[in-house]
C-alpha cells in the first residue's frame, strides 16, 4: 500500500491515505487492546497516528496523556519508533488558557511531557490544538522554531484555528521567516461541510497545506449502525449522535450512504472514508479503531475508487 502514501502539504512527511486517531487509548482501548490494534494496523501497511497531550482526560480516573503513555511503551515494546508518522497535539485541557505564561513559554514545557511519554526524542507533526487569542502568532511560532532547531519536532500543524487567524499566522511566518503551519486539522466529513469548504478550502490551497480532517464519521453517524431512533438508544454516546446528526439532512445523508455502500457491496464507513480521500484537497482522513472490523472498513476505503456518479449522488445528499 506504499504507493497510496500522500505527502502532507509542503512537509516531506509521506502518511498513509488514514491516520488512526490515538483518542481511544486510555478510553475505549485498554493498553493491550491498543498494542493488538496498532499492530494490525501497522501489518496493513498504514504508518500514521494522531494523538494528543491532553488523551484522554474525559474519562474517570484519568488525568490526560495516557494516550501518549500507551503510545511511548507500545514504540518501546515493538522498536519501531522510525517507521511511524507521528503526530501529537499541544492545547486543550492542558492550554495556556489556564495558565499564566504565554503559550511559547508554554509549548516549550509541553513538549517535554509529551516527549518523555512518548518515549522518543522527536513528534513528526507538531500540532495547535487550540488558538490562543491572547498570544501573538509570533510568539508561537518562535517556540516551534526552537524546537525544530533543536530536533525535538520535525514539523507544525495546526486545528480549531479561525480563517482569520490562521491567515495572520501564515503571513507573519512568511514575513519574518519563521516555520509555517503545514498542516490543518479541521472537522470534516460527509455531514459537516459547510464550514471547512466555505471558510478553510481556498486558504488550504493557497497556503498548500495538507489536511488531516478530524471526525472523519461525525462520531459514527456516518457508520452506517444509526439507522433508526432504536439503534441511537442501544449506543452509549447515542443520545448526543441523535441530538446533532439526526435531521432530515442527517436522514437522506445515511439513506445515500447505506444505499450506495450495498450498491458498492462495501461498508457505509468506507464509503464515507473513501469520498474524503476523494477530496482532492484532503491528504488523509483521522479515524480511530476499536475493532479489526473497523481496520478492515479502512483497508476497503483504500481501495475504493469512486465514480464521478457516485461522488455526485453523496454530495447532492449532503447538500448544505
Amino acid at each position: 500500500m506504499n504507493q497510496q502514501y500522500r505527502l502532507l502539504g509542503r512537509t516531506s512527511l509521506s502518511v498513509s491515505p488514514i491516520v488512526f486517531g490515538g483518542n481511544v487509548f486510555g478510553w475505549t482501548l485498554n493498553p493491550s487492546d491498543s498494542f493488538a490494534i496498532l499492530d494490525q494496523f501497522i501489518d496493513l501497511g498504514f504508518n500514521s497516528i494522531d494523538t494528543s497531550n491532553n488523551y484522554s482526560h474525559w474519562v474517570e480516573g484519568n488525568q490526560g496523556g495516557e494516550s501518549e503513555i500507551i503510545l511511548g511503551d507500545w514504540f518501546k515494546s515493538r522498536k519501531n519508533r522510525s517507521q511511524v508518522i507521528l503526530m501529537t497535539k499541544v492545547g486543550g485541557r492542558f492550554g495556556y488558557h489556564s495558565k499564566p505564561n504565554t503559550q511559547g513559554t508554554y509549548i516549550l514545557q509541553e513538549v517535554e511531557n509529551s516527549l518523555r511519554r512518548l518515549q522518543t526524542d522527536y513528534i513528526d507533526l507538531y500540532q495547535t490544538h487550540y488558538d490562543d487569542l491572547v498570544t501573538a502568532p509570533e510568539d508561537t511560532l518562535r517556540a516551534y522554531q526552537q524546537l525544530i532547531g533543536e530536533g525535538k519536532i520535525r514539523y507544525i500543524g495546526v486545528s480549531n484555528i479561525s480563517p482569520e487567524r490562521l491567515t495572520e499566522s501564515m503571513e507573519v511566518a512568511r514575513e519574518l521567516d519563521l516555520p509555517a503551519y503545514g498542516s490543518l486539522q479541521p472537522e470534516y466529513n460527509l455531514y459537516d461541510r459547510k464550514t471547512y469548504e466555505q471558510e478553510y478550502r481556498d486558504l488550504v490551497e493557497r497556503y498548500q497545506m495538507g489536511v488531516v480532517p478530524y471526525y472523519a464519521l461525525a462520531s459514527g453517524f456516518l457508520s452506517g449502525k444509526y439507522q433508526s431512533e432504536h439503534d441511537f438508544a442501544a449506543s452509549a454516546r447515542g443520545e448526543g449522535i441523535q441530538k446533532r446528526y439526526w435531521n432530515a439532512r442527517g436522514k437522506q445523508i445515511v439513506t445515500a450512504l447505506t444505499r450506495t455502500a450495498k450498491e458498492l457491496n462495501c461498508s457505509a464507513a468506507s464509503l464515507a472514508l473513501a469520498w474524503l480521500m476523494a477530496q482532492p484537497d484532503i491528504t488523509a482522513p483521522i479515524a480511530s479503531a476499536t475493532k479489526p472490523a473497523h481496520l478492515e472498513d479502512f483497508l476497503s476505503a483504500c481501495n475504493l475508487k469512486l465514480e464521478n456518479t457516485t461522488l455526485k449522488k453523496l454530495n447532492q445528499a449532503s447538500v448544505y
